[in-house]
């Protein structure tokens, strides 16, 4: 079984570039046409994982083969912020997620408890700023899976976030990071044999899952870029007043894929070299996480 577990709709909210953040969303994926794509590229389950929301489950809940997921905007001890997917939630336990994303110990502590399936998404990309060597730590020790073939990120980081699964013993997986239609479905994760979801589910956490697709490069994100910045100016027509600037996402997005194959390079180096501290035994991290994360 084949599905893309990495996919954004216009759930996902407004983009964080700060010039942009009141006016641009991060996607305008109609919900609809991310699952008649997924379906018409081959996909046997469909998921969308928007920023912090669960939103498209209401156009999309009616499907047998759709599964709630998301991608969650997480604080790490250091200070950082990562984005993890957390797959097949429900309504509630979504809630709870959101009230403990802002601690990485609450919320692993209760998607440990509730036997949630979760990856680390794009470990080494410069999208949620800086990183710190011990988010490393924290993700070898109880993070079960990671980002490996992300359709938005470059070969350099898939490559360096694969050889990170391999040496500690994580699920890779291959997720489209599609903010535009036309790049749904670009890489996936295939559980061959797999049945049905929860044989898919099960695959992951075997580690049997095989991630496929191509990664991110300059001219798909450009053209990404573009038709969001278009969409843009279609639902707030008065936009078109900065149509002028539109002529330099190709400058910008060069400027991105500069700073992501640096920010990979450093960190991926950083990581084969550096020597991280031991997080706290899982026993200990349970116990004070009952302490101060509360959940019914």
């Amino acid at each position: 079984m084949k599905c893309d577990l990495h996919v954004h709709s216009i759930h996902s909210g407004m983009c964080t570039v700060p010039l942009l953040k009141r006016i641009c969303r991060e996607s305008y994926n109609d919900p609809q046409a991310v699952y008649s794509t997924l379906k018409r590229k081959g996909m046997d389950l469909v998921t969308l994982t928007d920023h912090d929301s669960v939103g498209a489950a209401e156009s999309l809940g009616r499907h047998a083969d759709f599964f709630l997921s998301e991608e969650v905007t997480c604080r790490m001890p250091s200070g950082t912020t990562v984005h993890i997917g957390v797959f097949d939630i429900t309504e509630r336990q979504h809630i709870e997620i959101q009230r403990r994303r802002d601690d990485f110990v609450c919320l692993l502590a209760y998607l440990t408890e509730r036997r949630l399936f979760f990856s680390m998404n794009h470990i080494f990309s410069a999208l949620t700023g800086r990183r710190d060597l011990d988010d490393f730590a924290w993700v070898e020790a109880y993070v079960p899976a990671l980002e490996v073939r992300s359709g938005q990120m470059p070969a350099f980081h898939n490559r360096q976030a694969a050889e990170l699964a391999r040496s500690t013993g994580k699920a890779g997986l291959g997720g489209s990071d599609s903010h535009a239609i036309f790049s749904v479905g670009a890489a996936y994760t295939e559980v061959r044999g797999a049945r049905d979801k929860e044989e898919f589910f099960a695959g992951l956490r075997a580690q049997t899952a095989v991630a496929h697709g191509a990664s991110g490069g300059y001219l798909r994100l450009t053209r990404d870029v573009l038709w969001i910045t278009a969409k843009m100016f279609q639902e707030r027509p008065w936009t078109l007043l900065f149509s002028p600037l539109a002529l330099l996402v190709p400058v910008a997005t060069m400027a991105t894929r500069l700073d992501e194959s640096l920010f990979a390079r450093r960190w991926s180096t950083r990581v084969n070299t550096g020597q991280r501290t031991s997080p706290e035994p899982v026993e200990s991290l349970m116990s004070r996480a009952a302490e101060v994360c509360a959940w019914p």
